[in-house]
């Protein structure tokens, strides 16, 4: 039975995914609409820049400033983590 499900799930999404492939058509942006009026394109340097870099360095200050400013210190937790429960062995 599972394959039966695992097959007509497979069948459906194959299905959808064509209809909507056929259903989008980007031979359409070609055409110029009235008003349309693009800017000049970006170099390959500034879209690596743009989508790439910029994420990255975004990523590394939130990251840095989370680091920084985390104010739970291991010192001061005071759970049963930080409490040394081993006996001492005195012969």
């Amino acid at each position: 039975m599972d394959k039966k499900n695992a097959l007509r799930a497979g069948a459906l999404a194959a299905g959808t995914t064509l209809m909507m492939l056929l259903m989008s058509s980007p031979a359409l942006a070609l055409t110029r609409d009235d008003g349309d009026d693009p800017g000049p394109g970006l170099s390959v340097i500034e879209t690596l820049g743009l989508y790439v870099v910029a994420p990255l360095v975004l990523f590394g200050v939130i990251t840095g400033l989370v680091m920084v400013l985390d104010k739970s210190h291991r010192a001061k937790d005071t759970t049963s983590s930080n409490i040394d429960t081993r006996a001492d062995a005195k012969a």
